[in-house]
This record gives structure tokens, sequence and C-alpha cells, in this order.
């Protein structure tokens, strides 16, 4: 029988570390159910395990005891990582010996599953540098500026590479317990625990729910001008020229400023204000797509559902139909 451990770090926890600790042991266990029900031999034995006997949540209005230490599991062929509090080089403090443990075990041969902020923890290990990764949307800029090595697919509902899995934020990672039912057991038990616990199957994408801010946490003062002069100018045509000129740098030399403080093209930052732009006017307004278009500075109806698509994920069309019920009726 093979072994799953689902960490409970030390530390600052809240409410979303708890869910998807006791979300992922409920779906494995329902998962290992199943499996016997139907005269199959149980695969796993599923563990909690931490640098604690007890963790509190909330402040200590709850409290969640681990089955093991983590030096007793000797052996463990998955490693499900839950999320943290943002706050993680706090935390990491108090498991280092986590990290230490998590970094043992992959290079015995063991699997590995961040949820969520729970990427920071794996990252810090050195394991990710080179592979892709997902997270939280909104952790995408702190999580590129201190780990500028992982390759950071933050559109990407879960990434699966080199024995490492790793997804999005919030509940999403409910979609991540259901790939890994359909990649331990079989894909009918898989479809069986999505209809148990009412969760979608095949998701591949957060970019639908991304509220795109800015990337500003960085000190180039002239670029943070140049993304609020676009942000100003949602509805004209700005071009990289018209840009560089109007902050005196050359093309080139203001394309890498550009690139190294956002992490973007200055064509890409536009596209993306505009399109966040025109996903807020979907949410909150009846105006039709066209409205919406020019309003955003696109003339091109053929470009701007092919940008759109590109950043959400989804058609105007069909963004306006889940985000605005008024206005898809």
């Amino acid at each position: 029988m093979k072994h799953i451990t689902i960490l409970i770090p030390n530390g600052h926890t809240n409410l979303s570390t708890m869910a998807c600790i006791i979300g992922a042991y409920e779906i494995l266990v329902r998962a290992n159910d199943y499996w016997q029900e139907n005269g199959k031999q149980s695969l796993y034995e599923i563990e909690m395990a931490g640098v604690s006997l007890n963790t509190k949540f909330m402040q200590g209005l709850l409290e969640l005891k681990t089955q093991k230490h983590v030096s007793a599991v000797k052996k463990t062929d998955l490693i499900i990582i839950p999320s943290i509090v943002f706050d993680y080089d706090e935390n990491n403090k108090e498991n280092l010996e986590l990290v230490d443990w998590i970094m043992r075990n992959y290079r015995n041969g063991c699997e590995i599953a961040s949820m969520c902020s729970g990427a920071f923890m794996l990252a810090s290990t050195g394991l990710l540098d080179g592979k892709k990764c997902s997270t939280h949307w909104c952790f995408a800029d702190v999580f590129k500026k201190k780990f500028p090595k992982v390759d950071l697919q933050v559109e990407k509902l879960i990434t699966d590479e080199h024995r490492i899995y790793t997804n999005g934020g919030g509940y999403s990672f409910l979609n991540l317990m259901i790939y890994l039912v359909e990649k331990y057991y079989d894909r009918q038990t898989a479809i069986y625990c999505s209809k148990i616990f009412q969760i979608e199957m095949d998701r591949q994408s957060q970019s639908a729910f991304v509220i795109f801010t800015g990337q500003k946490q960085h000190g180039d003062e002239m670029i943070k001008k140049a993304q609020e002069y676009i942000e100003s100018k949602i509805h004209e045509k700005i071009s990289v020229e018209t840009l560089s000129s109007k902050f005196a740098v050359g093309r080139r030399s203001f394309d890498r400023r550009f690139i190294k403080a956002t992490g973007n093209t200055p064509v890409e930052y536009t596209q993306r204000a505009k399109i966040e732009s025109a996903k807020k006017a979907f949410e909150t307004t009846r105006k039709t797509i066209h409205e919406v278009m020019y309003a955003v500075g696109y003339s091109d109806t053929k470009a701007f559902r092919e940008v759109f698509r590109k950043i959400t994920g989804m058609s105007p069309l069909e963004y306006r139909g889940r985000y605005n019920k008024e206005a898809a009726n």
C-alpha cells in the first residue's frame, strides 16, 4: 500500500488552510472507500502530519491535531502542501523542518502537490526552479519577485511537471484533488468524487477570475509613470514609440525596463489594462460588445475578441453571461 501525507504547517494559518487540509483528506478517503466498494484493495494510506501535535487556526478558535510528526513518516509517495497565509517569510521560520523533509522525500522519489499559496513553501525548497508553477493570481507579483527562477503560469489552474503538481487560488484546490484522484485511482473514481462533492471536472484555467491591478511592486519610477499613463488612456490607441518618446527613452531600452519591472511587454500590459476595463464594463453595465470594445480603444472586433479570450479564457459574450445576469437576459 502506498502513502499520502497531508501536511499541517505551523505559523499563522487560517480557515483556508484548514479547508485545504480537511477537503483533501475527505476527498481522498472517499476515493479510497469507493475503490474498495468496487472490490479492489485499498491503494493508499492517508495521514495528516506536521511538526506540532496541535495546530491552531483563527487565533485559537479551532484546533487540528496531527496524526504523526513528520519525522515518523519515513517514506511517503505523495506530499500535499495546503495554502498558507501571505506572510510567508515569517511562517517559513516555523516550518524549516517541513521544508527539509519535503526536499529529502522528493529526492527519494516522492511526488509533491501544493495548493494555492502553498507554492511559496514548495518554491522555498528550490525544487520548482526552472519548472512551471501556479498559485493564486493575487500573489503573482510577490511570487515572481521572490522566486524569479520559477516559471510562474498564473493563468493555469493546475501544473504537472517532474512529479510536482501545483494549482491556482482559493477553493480551486478541489479541482486539484479531483485531478489527483484520477491520476492515482482512475477516471471513474474521479467522476464519482466530482459528483459526490459537486466539483466541476477538467477545469484548466483561472484566467476568468484574475483581477488585473497592474504590477507596480517594483522600484522603477519611470515605468510606474508609464503604467499610470497607459491606465489613464484606456480609450486611446497608444504605440510603444509614443510611450518611449514621451519618457525620453529609446524603444529597446524602454521595452527592456518595462519587461524587467512588470513581467509584461508594454503591448501586453496595455492589452491587460484595456481588457480589465472591458471586464468591469461587462460586469456592471448593459453596454453591447461593440460599445465596450470602442470604449477601450479597439475598432477591430476580431482583434478585440481574440485578445479578450487570450487573457480571460472566455469570449466577451461568455464573460458577460457569467458575470452580468441582467445584461444576459
